[in-house]
């Protein structure tokens, strides 16, 4: 990626090595964080409480020292997250309206969100009742390493996806789409609409490359083929079939691997947020 002219955004809060210390049990913080991320980002909670549990392993995580504050990794995260501000910003304002900038929270292990308590086991997660962003940068290495997606552009296309969560909250879709789960009555059903929401934002953060790029340049060889490297390593299917051995598409929250780079695609070939409409897609 080419981003030496991007400036910094000044929406990053700095949490690392402040992380909270977290004990065997799981406490209501991390429940009521699961319970959203369910609502919001289509998690099933129970998967996430697993997964809690098991990072914890009844053992305190230590407390780690904070990093400097203008190392590389959090530069790379204000420029990325500059300039998705910079295309929405344009981007609601073509459509008369405006757009609130996220803040995005870098942190190690755990740390207090708006939605509870966040684990570093969860991944990077969009928190709609505080508008934030949180991440620990400790996702990019497995990205690179358990899931063979490596690549700056595979980085922000992460960072993106999220954002896209905030663009939502935004026009109001999180809201829509939270009720028509709460009132589909169906597992399979309220999947099925958090899968339309996932694969919308994977769209949106294809929109932000495609918008970032005709104005700055900023994609180089090989950046486009690191994003839908990272959206194939976590599709549902491919998560599934690593996980258990076969894969059940009626627990599917996010997509199949292949959904997840076809939306990518779609947004970042056209551009284009009109093409996002996944709820009116006869199929994804």
């Amino acid at each position: 990626m080419r981003l030496d002219d991007e400036q910094e955004s000044s929406n990053v809060e700095d949490r690392r090595g402040m992380g909270l210390p977290i004990r065997g049990g799981i406490g209501i913080g991390t429940v009521a964080v699961a319970l959203i991320a369910s609502y919001f980002l289509g998690i099933d909670p129970r998967t996430l409480l697993g997964i809690a549990s098991q990072f914890q392993g009844g053992q305190p995580v230590p407390a780690q020292r904070a990093a400097p504050v203008d190392d590389e990794a959090s530069r790379f995260v204000r420029k990325v997250l500059h300039s998705t501000e910079t295309v929405w910003a344009a981007q609601f304002q073509q459509r008369g309206g405006t757009y609130e900038n996220p803040r995005l929270v870098l942190f190690t292990g755990a740390t207090a969100t708006a939605c509870g308590t966040g684990q570093t086991a969860m991944g990077p997660f969009y928190c709609p009742r505080d508008r934030q962003v949180y991440i620990d940068l400790a996702f990019y290495q497995e990205l690179r390493d358990r899931f063979h997606a490596p690549g700056d552009f595979a980085q922000a296309y992460v960072i993106a996806h999220e954002v896209g969560h905030h663009v939502q909250n935004l026009m109001g879709i999180a809201d829509k789409v939270m009720a028509a789960r709460q009132r589909a009555g169906d597992e399979a059903k309220s999947n099925a609409l958090s899968v339309r929401m996932e694969l919308q934002a994977d769209c949106l953060a294809g929109v932000w490359a495609a918008q970032a790029n005709e104005s700055k340049k900023i994609l180089e060889a090989g950046d486009v083929e690191e994003a839908l490297a990272a959206a194939t390593a976590i599709g549902d299917d491919r998560l599934q079939k690593q996980a258990r051995g076969y894969i059940v598409p009626d627990t599917f929250t996010h997509g199949s691997s292949q959904q997840r780079v076809t939306w990518f695609r779609r947004g970042l070939d056209s551009g284009d947020m009109k093409q996002c409409n996944t709820f009116k897609a006869a199929a994804l």
